[in-house]
């Protein structure tokens, strides 16, 4: 089986950002980027993919979801960086933060690498839709995310990579620690809530009681909003849950709008362009350019050979692929 490595790549850059304390030889921060290009070579070391993804949150997030509600992911607290001292001014450091991202994208465009950023479309859908293509159907999906909204799309091709939980989750140990179906995953979460998307939920609802109360939600059977309801309604009145969920269907509706990734939130043209870059996508490993981009940088020590030889062998197969079409 073929394996198609799938990066949440602002989710792996903000982890780098935070906790790699990385200075170049110049006296700027470089943890981001150096830590980036780290985490990617620990992940294609453990899962060897003959393809890598990266997929970017697009400029201005998700036009779409904030159509729906303008509060969508508002009133996050400021990233706050893993070390005790600051160089930087705040005004120095959004800079050289927004300066590591555009130079991690840099990196990976002279990677054998395809490359998402789409506008006003957020990295969770492109994903979504990536998963489900017919081009990787056959293939093993890994999404490298801490993003526990990609538990939805998670079945026997697609698992999940948790990497501060260091955690692998395929379909059935989804549903051994949350009793609930990946085909039942938005609905779940729609009814428990999403505190960082700014996405409350019905009170009292964790995964815990949802395993308890809703127990059919762990059955491959996708059941809609309006079953579990009405299974609410004629539940024990006793117990408040049951009347909780009852009392809120059109607040668990939008969440489930908000969360749910079986129809990506993409236009026919998005995925259209996510189609022909993958399909028609040429391998290229350009080692002298980034190594004069490392240099510039200011790396210093950098021990990328796993990366690179997993890379060699990305170009070769893709070469080679190539000769067999012509």
């Amino acid at each position: 089986m073929k394996r198609v490595l799938i990066v949440d790549a602002l989710n792996a850059y903000l982890r780098a950002y935070i906790v790699d304390p990385s200075i170049s030889s110049n006296g700027d921060p470089i943890g981001g980027l150096k830590g980036f290009i780290k985490i990617l070579q620990r992940h294609v070391r453990e899962t060897k993919p003959d393809q890598i993804v990266v997929v970017w949150d697009g400029p201005n997030g998700s036009r779409k979801r904030k159509s729906i509600d303008k509060n969508y992911k508002e009133g996050r607290k400021p990233i706050r960086l893993n070390r005790a001292y600051h160089n930087l001014t705040d005004d120095e450091e959004l800079q050289n933060k927004m300066w590591q991202q555009s130079r991690v994208i840099e990196y990976m465009n002279n990677m054998p690498i395809i490359q998402f950023m789409i506008p006003e479309i957020e990295a969770d859908d492109v994903i979504a839709y990536i998963t489900q293509m017919d081009y990787y159907k056959g293939w093993q999906k890994i999404i490298i995310s801490n993003d526990k909204d990609f538990m939805q799309v998670c079945n026997e091709e697609t698992v999940l990579l948790r990497p501060t939980k260091n955690e692998l989750l395929n379909q059935k140990r989804i549903i051994e620690q949350t009793g609930v179906h990946p085909t039942n995953m938005a609905l779940a979460r729609a009814i428990i809530g999403d505190a960082s998307d700014n996405l409350p939920g019905v009170k009292g609802a964790g995964f815990k009681t949802i395993q308890k109360r809703l127990d059919f939600l762990s059955e491959e059977k996708s059941y809609t909003i309006d079953e579990v309801v009405e299974f609410c309604k004629d539940a024990d009145s006793n117990l408040k849950f049951f009347s909780n969920v009852a009392d809120n269907q059109k607040l668990i509706a939008h969440n489930y709008k908000m969360m749910q990734l079986y129809a990506p939130q993409m236009s026919f043209q998005s995925k259209q362009h996510v189609e022909e870059s993958i399909e028609n996508f040429e391998c290229e490993f350009n080692k002298t350019e980034l190594i004069g981009m490392m240099r510039a940088d200011g790396f210093g020590e950098l021990n990328w050979e796993d990366l690179k030889e997993n890379l060699n062998k990305i170009t070769r197969e893709c070469l080679d692929n190539t000769k067999e079409l012509f």
